[in-house]
Order: C-alpha cells, then structure tokens, then sequence
C-alpha cells in the first residue's frame, strides 16, 4: 500500500539515519557507525549455548585472553544488542549488509535482569527481532560488544545486580548491565510537563499525558485512525500527534522498574498493560510491534483484533 497519509512507521522513518556503510571490519572486531560500538565479527563465539552466568563468565574469559587484542568485551545490555535489530529484515532481523558470520536466528543474552523477576535476564531474538526474559539458567548465545559508543543509545536504567535465584548481589566486577551502566546518562528530571505534553529530556519526544486515547484497547487501523482525528483539532503551525515507532515506545523504558517498566518520577496517566507501535512486523505483515508496559517488553500482536492500548507522541 501507499504509505503517504497512512501514519504507519514508514511513513515518517524517523530516527537516526543510518550511516553508509554502517560496518566497518577491523582488526579488534566490527564497528557500527550508527552507535559506534563494536561487535565480534562471529555472533556465535561460544559455539553452543550457555545459561546467564556461564555467558557472563564466558565474556570474562575472553578478556583474560585478549580475545583480537582487547580486555573489554561485555555482554551488551538490552539496548545495545537491540539497536543490531532492522525491522526491515527476518531470518535474521540484522540489516541485510551486515558482515557477521554465525549468526543464529535464536534468544541471545543480554546483561540486564529483568524488574519484574530479577531470576530472569533480557534476550533478544534474531529470527524476528522479539525482546522477552527467560529464567538465567537456561541456555542462549552469547554476543560480545566493546566500545562506548557515540551516546546515542540510552542508559537502560539498571543500577543493581543480581545472581541467577534474583537475590541481589555486588556489582564490582560481575559484566551485569547494573554494573557497567553503559549508555548515555539521563536528565535530571527526565520528564518535563508543558501544555503540549510531556516531553521527555533524554529523546526529545512530546508524549500525551493521558496514556490511553481511545478509552481501552483498539485494532491497529483504529489506533491509526484515532490518531489522525487528534489531529484534526492541531493547528497547521503545531507539530502532530503519530502512533509511535517501536523504538521511541521502547526508549520509554526504565529497566530497573516494572508495572510500569517507567521512570518512578514519570507524570503519566491512564496507564495500561500494552501499546501499539506504528511499526509492521516484516516477519508477520499482518501482525504489528507493541510494547509491553507493565514487562518492558518489545513483542508483536495481530494488527485485526482489539489487542493494545493507543498513546500518541509528537
């Protein structure tokens, strides 16, 4: 269909645009010009899967082996292994230039433990391009990434550690996200109320105060429309309202809360479970990405049945 008018993701492509090329092999692993970061060449180092801590102790014996020459490696945190993610892909769901070898269409650890169960960590699946928690003693691949990074990617928000039973424990030298804290620092306060919203510090998004525009859950096509109807009350010199990107609903997240998985000092309303994104699932066309609040998870629902609640952003 023709995208123009439709308010789908693709419409808008917003965002950062992607550098060309956005990979650059070298010596010491693969960097990513979009986030700066840099990745192994081979997305499957560890050759079998591992349960949470085998993955953070297998990254730790890499440094102590100089692994391509560095002592740095980490286990990504949610955000880091997330932005490899190009919604434009499937099997797997990496941009289709990319020059990594072994990459399985499978769950991959990530060093942040979940909120809502700490005895869980984050994954990502790159079949499709799913972020869920599973229990940190079952086994997934490991991923390893060095680098700082150009401080695009946001700090998820943990500042705790936790062993594989969620008891917590120190953080010096565990590789966990609460550890490590990489990403970019967030705003102080992070959230600022305004008569056109609530912008948001850290993205620079104007969110709706009220999180839930059509009173309960809608389709997918009526959150669309429900949006375009706002929009007929907006001045031509004011920006409009949109159903938000998958990413910009996700950057919402703060990874050491959960119902809501938002920030303790957010000035929200009307909050619910789920929201639907303007972003299409490639791996299911008629299915669409949402995010689940009360979780922090990125999942996907069928865009013809009342799944998700409607918060627009501008």
């Amino acid at each position: 269909m023709v995208c123009q008018g439709s308010g789908q993701d693709a419409e808008y492509s917003l965002g950062r645009p992607w550098p060309r090329p956005r990979w650059s092999p070298r010596p010491d692993g693969v960097l990513d010009a979009l986030t700066g970061l840099i990745w192994s060449p081979d997305a499957n180092l560890s050759e079998f899967p591992l349960a949470w801590q085998e993955a953070l102790d297998f990254v730790s014996d890499l440094n102590r082996q100089a692994h391509l020459g560095r002592r740095d490696w980490r286990l990504p945190n949610r955000r880091e292994l997330r932005s490899l993610i190009c919604h434009q892909s499937r099997q797997p769901a990496l941009p289709p230039d990319h020059p990594f070898e072994k990459v399985f269409p499978g769950w991959y650890w990530t060093s942040t433990s979940a909120s809502i169960n700490p005895a869980y960590a984050w994954y990502v699946h790159l079949e499709g391009g799913r972020m869920f928690y599973g229990r940190k003693y079952e086994s997934h691949l490991v991923w390893p990434v060095w680098g700082t990074g150009l401080g695009i990617l946001p700090a998820t928000g943990q500042g705790r550690c936790f062993d594989i039973c969620g008891s917590e424990v120190l953080c010096p030298g565990s590789g966990q996200d609460g550890d490590l804290g990489k990403g970019a620092p967030w705003p102080v306060p992070r959230f600022s109320s305004e008569k056109a919203g609530v912008l948001d510090r850290l993205t620079g998004l104007r969110w709706r105060r009220e999180a839930d525009l059509c009173q309960g859950a809608a389709t997918w096509q009526d959150a669309l429309a429900a949006v375009a109807y706002l929009n007929a009350g907006v001045r031509t010199n004011q920006p409009r309202w949109r159903l938000p990107n998958i990413n910009e609903l996700e950057s919402l997240v703060d990874c050491s809360r959960h119902r809501p998985a938002l920030p303790a000092d957010h000035p929200f309303r009307d909050l619910g479970e789920a929201y639907w994104s303007s972003t299409t699932s490639l791996f299911a066309p008629d299915w669409a990405w949402a995010l689940y609040l009360d979780k922090g998870a990125c999942g996907v629902g069928q865009k013809k049945d009342p799944h998700f609640l409607v918060w627009p952003v501008r």
